[in-house]
């Protein structure tokens, strides 16, 4: 009985084309989706020109504009409608 035993590996077929393009497809979209978590989770350093744009002294007048409320753009001229009997 010890002779019929057979420890031969299992024979496994070789992949095909669509298996292969499948396989590095998900490969390279995984590697693709990390990459977008860390550009969110990682900040991007700022270049040297928008730092030194950002210490100039503001003018007084753009300083000083009101700022319109938001109810006063929210309002809108209702329309007058009919009443239907």
């Amino acid at each position: 009985m010890a002779a019929e035993l057979d420890f031969s590996p299992p024979e496994i077929p070789e992949p095909t084309f669509l298996e292969n393009v499948l396989r590095y497809g998900l490969f390279f979209g995984a590697i693709f989706q990390l990459i977008c978590v860390l550009a969110i989770i990682l900040p991007a350093p700022k270049s040297h020109k928008a730092d030194s744009d950002s210490f100039e002294p503001k003018n007084s007048e753009t300083a000083k504009k009101p700022k319109a409320t938001a109810s006063q753009i929210s309002k809108k001229p209702k329309k007058e409608s009919k009443k239907k009997r």
